[in-house]
C-alpha cells in the first residue's frame, strides 16, 4: 500500500499554495511564447501562400495576352506577309491590334511590336501608336537575343525603369515609371516560322495592390523576387529592381522545399522569415515576409502579464481549496458509485484509470478487474457465436470448388479448339485467367506485369462484346514490368470507364493505359477514356471525396477503395488524382514508389 490519506493531505496542504503559482507562470509563459510563435508563423504562411497564388494568377493573365493573338487571323497575316505587302491596310491592322491590347488592362504602360519580315517596329505609349520604324539591330536587345537563342516563347524582364524600344516612344523623363516587361516570341503555327517579337511593359500597380495586403507596412518587410534574386517588388522601394545578395536570402534558397520559415538574427534584423516559392511558368520566384520578434511576441507578453494578474487571486483560491480538501476525499467514493450504477444498467466500462495507491486505489483496481472479467466473458461469448457463423459460411463457400470451375472452363476451351473455334477458346482462357487472379487471396502485392495481364484479359472480353465500337491501347515501360503494385488497382478503373464513361457515349469508345517512371523513382500509371467525363464541379467533388475519411459512400466506392489502399501500403509516398472535361475525357492518375520484386 502507498502513502496514507493523512500523509497525502499534509503534503498537499503545504505544496498547494506555493508550487502551482510558480510553475503555472513559468510553464504558461514558455508555452504561450512557443504556441503564439507557431500560430503566428502558420497564419503568415497561409497569407503568403494565398498572396503567391494571387500574384501567380495575375502574372499568368499577363502572359496569356499574346497567345490570344493567334486566334486573330488578320493580324497574323500581317506578320506573315509583312507591312509593305499592303502598307495602308496592314498599318491600320497593326494600329487596331496594338490599341486593343493596350486597352485590355489599365496597368499596361507600353507595347512594342517587331515584325521580322521587313524588320518593321511599332510601339504604343500613352495611348499613342508610333510611326513605323526599322529595327535592323533587333538582337542587340538582350531579351530578344535570349528568346531567339533558347527558342523560348516568353522571357520576363524584372522591374526596371521604362525605356523606349527602337527610340520610337516619346517617354516622359520627368517622372520615370518602374515596369516589368513580358517579352514574347511569335511563331507561325504550325510551321514554327519566326514572325516577330511582342513586348508588354506593365507597371507595378496591380502587384503592389496584391502585395500590400500581405504585410504590415509599419513593422514587417516584404519581398517579391525572381529566380535570380532580382527584387520585383518590396516594402522598401529603394530595393526594387536590384539584386538581393543578402545572406538570409541565400539561406532560404538552400532550405528544403517543404520548409517555409526560417529564424534569422543579424545586426539589422532579428525575427522569423516566412517564405514560399512559385512554380510552373514562374518557377524559382520567391515571395518573402520578414517579421521581427517584437511583433511575434507582443501577444505572448500581453498573455503572460494577464496570467500574472490572474495568478495572484489564484493563490487565494488555492488556499481556500486546501480547506475544502475534505470534498476531495469523497470524490473516489462517488466515482465508484457512479461506475457501479453504469454496470447495473449494462454498461461494462470504467471511467477512471486509477484512484491512487491508497485504500481507494486498491478498491478501484479490484472493481476495474471485476468489470474487465465480466466484459471478457461476454466478449468471449460473442466471439464464439461469430466463429460459429464464420464456420457455417466457410462450409457453404467450400461447396463451390474453384478448381471445378477452372477445369470446366478448360474442358470447354478444349472442345472449342477441337471444333476450330479459336476465338471462343481465347475468350474462355481470358475468363479463366480473370477468375484465377481474382480468387487468389494469398497475395496482396503483385508485379505490374501480372496486373496488366489481368486487365488485358478483361479488356479482351470487352473487345469481343463491343467489337469495333471499342478499342484500347496499353503502353508500359519495360523497366516497370517487375515493379510491385497492390493487387486489383487497375481493373476497378477500367470497369468505371465502361460503367460511367461509355454507357452514354455516342460513337466508338477508347481506353488507354500508360505506365512510365517519373523523376525521383516514382511509378506513374494513367488510365484515360474518351467517355462522357465530368464537369468542373463534379471533378472537384470527386477529388475532395478521395481525401475524406467517409466510411459510408453510396458512389465512387471503387475509386475511394483504391485511394485508401494506396495510402495504407505507401502512406504519403503514394498519390491518386482525377482529371476530366465534360464530354471529352476522364483520367485517373496513380503515383507510387518504384519498388521492384526480387
Amino acid at each position: 500500500m502507498g502513502w496514507s490519506i493523512r500523509k497525502k493531505l499534509v503534503i498537499f496542504l503545504l505544496l498547494a499554495t506555493v508550487v502551482p503559482f510558480t510553475l503555472s507562470n513559468i510553464i504558461t509563459y514558455y508555452y504561450t511564447t512557443e504556441s503564439v510563435k507557431d500560430r503566428f508563423v502558420s497564419t503568415n504562411y497561409n497569407v503568403i501562400e494565398n498572396g503567391k497564388n494571387d500574384v501567380s494568377n495575375y502574372l499568368e493573365e499577363i502572359t496569356q495576352i499574346t497567345p490570344r493573338l493567334y486566334g486573330y487571323h488578320p493580324f497574323i497575316m500581317v506578320l506573315q506577309e509583312g507591312i509593305l505587302s499592303d502598307i495602308g491596310s496592314n498599318q491600320q491592322e497593326v494600329y487596331r491590334t496594338l490599341l486593343y491590347l493596350y486597352n485590355t488592362r489599365p496597368e499596361i504602360e507600353q507595347i512594342h511590336l517587331y515584325i521580322h519580315k521587313g524588320s518593321d517596329s511599332y510601339t504604343i505609349y500613352n495611348a499613342k501608336v508610333s510611326s513605323r520604324g526599322k529595327y535592323e539591330e533587333v538582337y542587340t536587345h538582350p531579351y530578344y537575343s535570349t528568346l531567339s537563342k533558347r527558342h523560348a516563347f516568353l522571357a520576363v524582364e524584372p522591374t526596371h525603369e521604362i525605356y523606349s524600344y527602337n527610340n520610337l516612344s516619346n517617354l516622359r523623363r520627368s517622372s520615370p515609371t518602374n515596369v516589368m516587361s513580358f517579352h514574347h516570341l511569335i511563331n507561325e503555327i504550325p510551321s514554327d516560322r519566326f514572325l516577330g517579337f511582342l513586348s508588354i511593359d506593365v507597371n507595378l500597380s496591380q502587384i503592389a495592390a496584391i502585395s500590400d495586403r500581405l504585410y504590415d507596412k509599419r513593422t514587417e518587410e516584404f519581398y517579391l523576387m525572381n529566380e535570380s534574386g532580382t527584387v520585383i517588388y518590396s516594402s522598401n522601394a529603394e530595393l526594387i529592381g536590384k539584386r538581393n545578395e543578402k545572406s538570409w536570402f541565400k539561406k532560404i534558397k538552400e532550405q528544403p522545399k517543404h520548409e517555409h520559415n526560417l529564424e534569422w538574427k543579424d545586426k539589422s534584423f532579428s525575427g522569423v522569415i516566412v517564405h514560399d516559392t512559385f512554380s510552373e511558368s514562374f518557377e524559382g520566384w520567391h515571395i518573402v515576409k520578414r517579421i521581427p520578434y517584437d511583433v511575434l511576441y507582443e501577444d505572448a507578453r500581453k498573455t503572460a502579464f494577464i496570467n500574472v494578474l490572474i495568478g495572484i487571486p489564484f493563490l487565494v483560491i488555492v488556499i481556500v481549496a486546501t480547506l475544502m480538501i475534505s470534498f476531495k476525499l469523497t470524490s473516489p467514493i462517488k466515482m465508484l458509485i457512479q461506475n457501479m450504477k453504469k454496470v447495473e444498467q449494462g454498461t461494462f466500462e470504467v471511467d477512471f484509470n486509477s484512484l491512487g495507491n491508497d485504500e481507494f486505489g486498491v478498491l478501484g483496481r479490484h472493481f476495474t478487474s471485476m468489470v474487465q472479467t465480466i466484459n471478457d466473458l461476454i466478449e468471449r461469448k460473442y466471439r464464439l457465436e461469430l466463429e460459429n457463423k464464420s464456420t457455417q459460411l466457410k462450409v457453404l463457400q467450400s461447396q463451390i470448388n474453384p478448381h471445378f470451375l477452372y477445369n470446366a472452363l478448360q474442358s470447354i476451351g478444349t472442345l472449342a479448339l477441337k471444333h476450330r473455334v479459336v476465338q471462343v477458346y481465347t475468350l474462355l482462357t481470358s475468363l479463366s485467367h480473370i477468375m484465377r487472379y481474382s480468387m487468389n487471396m494469398k497475395e496482396d502485392i503483385v508485379t505490374l506485369d501480372r496486373e496488366i495481364q489481368h486487365v488485358t484479359s478483361f479488356l479482351t472480353l470487352q473487345k469481343q462484346r463491343f467489337s469495333e465500337k471499342f478499342d484500347y491501347v496499353i503502353k508500359i515501360d519495360k523497366e516497370l514490368h517487375q515493379a510491385e503494385v497492390p493487387k486489383m488497382i487497375l481493373q476497378p478503373l477500367v470497369e468505371n470507364s465502361f460503367k460511367h464513361g461509355f454507357e452514354k457515349k455516342v460513337g466508338g469508345g477508347y481506353l488507354e493505359i500508360n505506365g512510365y517512371k517519373k523523376k525521383d523513382e516514382i511509378v506513374c500509371i494513367k488510365v484515360t477514356d474518351n467517355g462522357g467525363g465530368v464537369g468542373r464541379d463534379k471533378l472537384e467533388e470527386l477529388n475532395h471525396q478521395l481525401m475524406q475519411d467517409e466510411k459510408e459512400q453510396q458512389e465512387n466506392i471503387g475509386l475511394k477503395n483504391i485511394y485508401d489502399r494506396l495510402h495504407i501500403y505507401y502512406g504519403d509516398e503514394a498519390n491518386m488524382f482525377i482529371e476530366s472535361e465534360q464530354d471529352q475525357y476522364f483520367t485517373v492518375t496513380i503515383e507510387l514508389p518504384n519498388i521492384r520484386g526480387d
